[in-house]
């Protein structure tokens, strides 16, 4: 439990302030027994040792691959020959240069090394390269100071915190549609107007990834600098969202709030990565998924029944009044997951304990020399590349930009339906988004069946298969799409039981939500280096098309009408059934 609190926000202000008195590590001691194989090596190379290391005879080009082959050229440290015996080298560090690519084959025969090596506690030898630069890494393989060591109870629970911000974040866009009505009153304005208070919200959760994923892959920040800073930030902000007066400073801070809440998603799939190998992965990212996924669903039920009774800006008091109890748990039980990050932390209290400049962790040698125009290229411009030369990946963007818009536009088309179709008031309209929620659950029981009974069979009998593979459950329940909104588009009507309509997007949500799990994991395995900035742009295009849907929904099934409106949108999603095609022309 210390460990937990030591390193959450409270436990790291606490050593500012205590100046590292109190929550010591262990390299702080100085009889940890441990320092012995860091006194060892070369004493006070130069700072620029290793970056002339990093960049050798070969230029700057050679610096993310020499540390790959740290332990080829490298020389044990240890104070005496039996000392050497005793400790033996580990596939831990290979695990950290893979940590980048989390669905690379490199990283799952890694893994599948690591969990031999844990059945028993050994010490992992620090490595040294050519200059001298003293490479650390994890004291043992059940080091617990390595998130994929930790227990299944504080993995769940690190990962039910992130789940929890998600949903908070999430719910916070769609519980702001049962304040539209009175909104438009309050401000004399019309519903498309209204509709940017949602609207501007999800286009902040889509523009903050661009900055927010990079900055959480860069050891020096790790995932809980920009956690913690800009949900501090996000709850501040409920406050004046709360309490304004002029609808266009609503609507600025509106966006601001999905801004600084989007690490959520920039972030939260990577922090599970961090944790779970990547067998098992699936299951923590299936959850954290279906947290984002529901959210938007319930979050017009939580303002439902207040909104009318109180008024419209009590919907932005409840985001506050939901947010700050996890902040408050975040601070005090929220820990680092990012491997990096933990070992830059712990290089540099190595060096200070130690007295020895040469010693560095292996993510300051592999980012030695890039600037923050390299980062930005790579977060920014790459994915854009990527995405304009390679169709599969503009297909999944397209088509997931899709879903993700056709999902928004229900908040539209919902109060076009039961307020006056099936006399529904507002409360009893939001209690219809729980059918989202739903389907979510029956498609997480298939999804975890498939995973447990097929998946993971599979992969332990014949090792990673190409990535094209893990999209086979999509292109089945792709059929779900077009199906469950056509039967909405036309049982919605008083001559057709209200529950007809609620079971098409039952269907739709189900489906969907199995079609981005399979994409989610596709996309990251077509390029591992830069799975975090192709999730980021991927969000950005599903945002986007989102932030149109909430503006254009209204006017079209105005015009329209809900039949041939959700079937326009059901025909656009024929284009998922279409793709299934593809496989079998080759």
């Amino acid at each position: 439990m210390a460990d937990l609190f030591r390193e959450a926000p409270f436990g790291q202000i606490v050593r500012l302030i205590s100046k590292n008195r109190i929550f010591r590590y262990p390299e702080e001691d100085p009889d940890f027994q441990g320092l012995d194989y860091y006194r060892a090596g070369p004493k006070s190379q130069s700072v620029g040792g290793p970056e002339k290391a990093a960049q050798g005879e070969n230029g700057p080009d050679a610096a993310a691959t020499r540390p790959n082959n740290a332990r080829q050229h490298s020389t044990t440290l240890s104070s005496s020959e039996e000392s050497i015996k005793e400790r033996e080298h580990q596939p831990s560090l290979a695990l950290q240069r893979t940590m980048s690519a989390p669905y690379s084959h490199e990283r799952f025969d890694v893994e599948r090394n690591l969990e031999i090596e844990k059945t028993k506690s050994r010490p992992i030898l620090p490595s040294i390269t050519n200059d001298g630069t003293v490479l650390v890494d994890w004291y043992n393989t059940d080091d617990p100071a390595n998130p994929q060591n930790w227990s299944q109870k504080k993995k769940f629970f690190v990962a039910f915190q992130i789940d929890l911000y998600t949903f908070v974040v999430y719910a916070g866009s769609a519980i702001y549609v049962s304040s539209e009505l009175a909104v438009m009153q309050r401000f004399g304005i019309a519903h498309f107007k209204a509709a940017l208070g949602l609207a501007m919200y999800v286009l902040g959760y889509g523009l903050g990834p661009l900055l927010f994923s990079p900055m959480s892959e860069l050891p020096a920040f790790g995932r809980n600098v920009p956690y913690v800073a800009t949900f501090a930030i996000y709850i501040i902000l409920c406050v004046p969202t709360s309490l304004v007066t002029n609808y266009g400073g609503f609507v600025f801070l509106r966006f601001l709030l999905g801004f600084f809440g989007s690490p959520c998603l920039a972030t939260g799939g990577a922090s599970m990565g961090d944790m779970y190998s990547l067998l098992y992965l699936p299951y923590s990212v299936a959850l954290w998924v279906s947290a984002a996924f529901a959210a938007p669903a319930l979050g017009p039920l939580l303002s439902g029944f207040s909104v009318p009774a109180e008024n419209w800006r009590w919907s932005s008091w409840e985001i506050l009044w939901m947010s700050a109890p996890v902040f408050i748990l975040w601070f005090f039980c929220l820990p680092e997951t990012s491997s990096p990050n933990i070992l830059y932390r712990r290089a540099a209290r190595l060096r200070k304990t130690v007295g020895a400049e040469n010693i560095r962790s292996q993510t300051e040698i592999d980012r030695r020399g890039l600037t923050a125009k390299d980062i930005a290229f790579d977060a920014v411009i790459k994915p854009i590349e990527i995405m304009m030369k390679d169709p599969a990946v503009l297909f999944t963007n397209v088509y997931t930009a899709l879903t993700y818009g056709i999902y928004y536009s229900f908040f539209e088309a919902f109060p076009l339906v039961y307020p006056i179709k099936y006399g529904f008031n507002l409360g009893e309209t939001t209690v219809v988004f729980t059918c989202i929620v739903v389907g979510c659950i029956i498609a997480i029981s298939i999804y975890f069946s498939y995973l447990q009974f097929l998946l993971i069979p599979d992969i332990m009998k014949n090792g990673l298969r190409a990535q094209e593979w893990r999209l086979s459950p999509a292109l089945i329940f792709t059929f779900g799409l077009p199906i469950g909104l056509f039967l909405f588009a036309w049982t919605a009507n008083q001559h057709v039981h209200w529950i007809a309509s609620v079971i098409g997007i039952t269907i739709f949500a189900c489906t969907v939500y199995i079609v981005l799990q399979c994409i989610f994991v596709y996309i990251p395995m077509s390029y591992p280096p830069y799975a975090a900035s192709l999730f980021a742009s991927n969000d950005l295009c599903r945002s986007l098309f989102a932030f149109g849907s909430i503006l254009y929904a209204k006017p079209m099934f105005d015009n329209l009408g809900i039949g041939k409106g959700v079937s326009l949108l059901a025909g656009l999603s024929v284009l998922g059934v279409v793709s299934y095609l593809f496989p079998r022309l080759d």
